[in-house]
C-alpha cells in the first residue's frame, strides 16, 4: 500500500482548483497572479486535460487568500463546492437517496470531492458526527479549507434537503476575528477551541427521503467512480493509510520500522515520504492515539485506566501526560462534542 501523495497530479484542474479560480476572477484578480507557482496557466484549464498535484492545489489556495484578503473567501468557495460539478461524482450526491448516503459518498469518494481533507462519519445514539482529517500536510491552510469544507456541507444539505438542518458545529481553532462571517454562513451553533472540526446533526434527520433521489442513475455514477478510484490506484492519501494502518494497531506495539514495513518499504524512504507531507512519525502516532482517546471517552465512556490499558501506556501518569500535551486538557477537562 502506498496512496496517493501530494505530488502527484490527479485533482481535475477544471474541478475545485477552478471552483477557487473563478471565485477570484470575479472579484478582479489576474490570472497569472493567482497560479503563480503552481506551474499551470489559465489557458491550459479550458482543455480539460490539466490536473493538480495537492501541493499546487495549497499554493493556488495560498496565493488566492493573499490577493483576495477578504474573510468571506473560504465560505464562499465553501458554497460552490458540492455537490459540484464534477461528473458522476457529483451525480452520487444529487441521487442519494437521503442526506446519509450522500454522506457516505462524499467519504467514500473523497479523492474526487474533497482531495485535501478527508471527511469521515462516525455514528452515535443520538447525533451523526461529520469530521474531517489533514490527507496533504496543509499546513498553513488548514483553517481556510476547514471552513470551506463545513460550509460547503451545509450548503450541500440544504440543497439535497431543501431546508435548514439543526447543524452544531465545533472548529479546532480559536475564535477569529471574522466571527460574522461565522454566523451569516453557518449559523450562530458554533463552537471554537475543539479537538476536531466537527459538524453534528440529529439522527432524526439522515434518513428522510430526498426528493431528488434515483436509484439507478446513482448505481451507474457509484459505479463510475470506483474505476476513476482504481485507475488513480485507490481513493486514499498517503496520510490516509498510515492513519488507518495506525488506527487498527494503535493497541498493538508499534514503531515506525514496522509501520515502514507494512507499506512495503524502508525507514529511510518511510521518513522521506513523511517529511514530504510536513509531517513525522511520532505526530502521526500521537494523532491518531489522540483521535481513538477522544472517542473511547466521549463514545464508550472508557475510564482513564481502560483508555491508558487500550494505548499499551504503562501507568495512567504517562497517559495523562500524554494527553495533555495532545489536547491542552487533562482527561477530566474534557468536555463532550457539545458538552
Amino acid at each position: 500500500m502506498s496512496g496517493y501523495e501530494r505530488d502527484q497530479r490527479f485533482i481535475v484542474g477544471h474541478y475545485q482548483p477552478a471552483t477557487l479560480i473563478d471565485l477570484a476572477l470575479s472579484r478582479g484578480i489576474d490570472s497569472h497572479r493567482l497560479l503563480r507557482g503552481c506551474e499551470v496557466f489559465y489557458e491550459d484549464l479550458s482543455r480539460g486535460t490539466t490536473r493538480f498535484s495537492q501541493q499546487q492545489f495549497l499554493t493556488l489556495i495560498d496565493n488566492a487568500r493573499r490577493l483576495l484578503d477578504a474573510d468571506d473567501s473560504a465560505f464562499l468557495f465553501g458554497q460552490r463546492l458540492l455537490p459540484g460539478h464534477y461528473g458522476e461524482a457529483s451525480q452520487t450526491l444529487l441521487h442519494a437517496r437521503d442526506l446519509y448516503q450522500a454522506l457516505e459518498h462524499l467519504c467514500e469518494f473523497h479523492a474526487l470531492l474533497s482531495p485535501l481533507l478527508t471527511p469521515r462519519l462516525m455514528l452515535e445514539e443520538h447525533y451523526l458526527h461529520l469530521y474531517w482529517q489533514d490527507a496533504c500536510g496543509a499546513g498553513n491552510q488548514a483553517q481556510f479549507l476547514g471552513e470551506a469544507c463545513l460550509s460547503a456541507v451545509l450548503a450541500m444539505s440544504r440543497r439535497l434537503v431543501g431546508e435548514h438542518l439543526p447543524w452544531r458545529i465545533q472548529c479546532a481553532w480559536s475564535q477569529p476575528r471574522h466571527i460574522e462571517q461565522y454566523w451569516v454562513y453557518l449559523g450562530e451553533e458554533v463552537r471554537f477551541d475543539a479537538q476536531i472540526t466537527l459538524l453534528s446533526l440529529p439522527r432524526q434527520h439522515i434518513h428522510r427521503p430526498l426528493p431528488n433521489a434515483a436509484a439507478t442513475p446513482g448505481l451507474v455514477a457509484r459505479q463510475a467512480c470506483l474505476e476513476q478510484l482504481a485507475a488513480l490506484g485507490g481513493g486514499s492519501s498517503f496520510l490516509d493509510l498510515l492513519f488507518d494502518h495506525l488506527h487498527a494497531h494503535i493497541h498493538e506495539p508499534i514503531n515506525l520500522d514496522r509501520v515502514a514495513a507494512a507499506f512495503g518499504i524502508s525507514p529511510t524512504t518511510f521518513k522521506r515520504k513523511l517529511s514530504k507531507h510536513g509531517t513525522h512519525f511520532q505526530q502521526q502516532l500521537d494523532l491518531v492515539r489522540r483521535h481513538v482517546a477522544l472517542y473511547l471517552y466521549q463514545m464508550k465512556g472508557y475510564t482513564n485506566e481502560e483508555v491508558c490499558n487500550y494505548l499499551r501506556f504503562s501507568d495512567t501518569t504517562n497517559f495523562r501526560r500524554s494527553f495533555k500535551r495532545w489536547t491542552g486538557l487533562t482527561p477530566s477537562g474534557l468536555a463532550r462534542w457539545f458538552g
